[in-house]
C-alpha cells in the first residue's frame, strides 16, 4: 500500500473527551496504526474517558503536555457530549488552532466538526477553495473519511493555508 508507506512512522492523534464516539475513535486509531502510524488518544487529563457506548478509551497524553505541533495530524471523533466538553476547554481550541496554523491535516467527524468549526478554523483557503487538509465528515462517512485522512497525512503539510499573520 503506497499511501500506507507514506505515513509510516508519522504520529497522529485523536482528540477525545468524555462521551466520545468510540466507534469512530477506534476505527481511526486502528486504521492509522495498521498503516504504520503512531496513533494516540489525547485528552484534558490522563486516564480513561468513558465513551458514548460505555466502552472506555485510555487517554495516553494530555493537550497541555503534548501540543498539537508535535504531531503530524489531528483527528477529532464525534459524540455530541464530547464535542461540547472539548468546546468548554480553552486548551482544546488552542490545540486545533495550533494544528491549523502549522498546516497539519485535521479530520473531524460528526459532532467533532462543530467543535473544530467553533474553534475558529476556516474551512476554506484564502482563495475561497476548500482546504484539502481540513476534512469534515459526518459519522456515517467514516469509511471514506479514513482514506481521505491518510491521503492528507501523506502530503504532510497543507501550506496553501499558510498566512502571515495567521487569521486565527
Amino acid at each position: 500500500q503506497r499511501t500506507g508507506r507514506q505515513i509510516d512512522g508519522r504520529s497522529e492523534l485523536g482528540l477525545v473527551g468524555r462521551s466520545v464516539d468510540s466507534v469512530g475513535a477506534k476505527a481511526i486509531h486502528a486504521g492509522l496504526t495498521e498503516l504504520g502510524a503512531v496513533a494516540r488518544y489525547v485528552g484534558a487529563r490522563l486516564g480513561r474517558v468513558q465513551s458514548e457506548d460505555g466502552d472506555p478509551l485510555e487517554v495516553e497524553v494530555t493537550m497541555e503536555t503534548m501540543p498539537s505541533v508535535v504531531f503530524d495530524a489531528v483527528a477529532v471523533p464525534g459524540g455530541d457530549a464530547a464535542a461540547k466538553a472539548l468546546g468548554d476547554l480553552g486548551h482544546a481550541a488552542e490545540f486545533i488552532v495550533g494544528a491549523y496554523r502549522h498546516c497539519k491535516p485535521i479530520l473531524a467527524l460528526g459532532a467533532g466538526r462543530h467543535f473544530v468549526e467553533n474553534a475558529g478554523v476556516p474551512a476554506t483557503l484564502p482563495s475561497g477553495d476548500p482546504d484539502p487538509g481540513l476534512l469534515l465528515f459526518d459519522d456515517a462517512q467514516l469509511k471514506s473519511a479514513l482514506p481521505a485522512f491518510v491521503g492528507a497525512i501523506a502530503k504532510h503539510r497543507h501550506n496553501a493555508r499558510e498566512m502571515d499573520p495567521p487569521p486565527v
